[in-house]
C-alpha cells in the first residue's frame, strides 16, 4: 500500500457506467453493505443532485475513489450533505479520497452551493475547511461525538446558518 499520491489523481462527475464500480468501492470501503444501499437510495431520492457524485480514477480510468453531495437543510436553508466517501482499500492513503472531496467541493461551489455538512473524523475533515459545527449553532436530532459534526461554508460572505440538519430519507433519520 502507498503511504503517498504516486501522481495526480483524475477526477470526474460519475456516468452511468462507473455505477457498478462506484457500489464496488463503497462495498469495499466499509464493513457492510448499508453505504452502499445508502448510495443506490441517494439516486432515486430528490435529494440527489445531478453532477455531485464524484469519482477518482488511476491513469487507466479505474475508479478508486468516490464521494457524493446530496441535499440536506441545516433547519430551513439548503445546503450539502458530503456522505459517503469512499476509497478502495488498496488505494488508501494515495490521495485518491482528498482528490475525489475537494473536486466535489469545488463543483458544489461552481454551482451556486454554500454550505456543507459532514458526519466524520474529526482528523481528516478539517484539511478541507470544514470545523465543528456545533460553534456555529448547527446540531443534529440524534447523538453523535460533538467533534465529528461539522460545516464548511463555500462562500464566505455567507456565514452558516443556525439549526439542526435535516437529511434525505433514505439516510433514515
Amino acid at each position: 500500500m502507498s503511504t503517498a499520491p504516486s501522481f495526480s489523481w483524475t477526477t470526474r462527475a460519475e456516468t452511468d457506467t462507473d455505477l457498478p464500480a462506484i457500489r464496488e468501492t463503497v462495498l469495499a470501503a466499509f464493513d457492510t453493505p448499508l453505504e452502499a444501499d445508502l448510495v443506490d437510495a441517494l439516486r432515486t431520492d430528490p435529494a440527489w443532485i445531478d453532477g455531485l457524485s464524484l469519482v477518482s480514477t488511476t491513469a487507466e480510468g479505474r475508479v478508486v475513489g468516490h464521494a457524493l453531495l446530496t441535499r440536506c437543510h441545516i433547519g430551513d436553508t439548503p445546503a450539502l450533505c458530503l456522505a459517503p466517501v469512499a476509497v478502495l482499500p488498496d488505494h488508501q492513503r494515495t490521495g485518491a479520497g482528498s482528490a475525489v472531496i475537494r473536486a466535489a467541493l469545488k463543483a458544489a461551489k461552481d454551482r451556486g452551493e454554500r454550505f456543507v455538512t459532514v458526519l466524520g473524523h474529526p482528523e481528516y475533515y478539517p484539511r478541507f475547511g470544514f470545523t465543528r459545527a456545533s460553534q456555529y449553532g448547527i446540531g443534529l436530532s440524534f447523538e453523535v461525538p460533538d467533534e465529528a459534526l461539522m460545516a464548511l461554508t463555500l462562500d464566505a460572505d455567507h456565514p452558516l446558518p443556525r439549526g439542526t440538519i435535516r437529511y434525505a430519507a433514505p439516510f433514515g433519520v
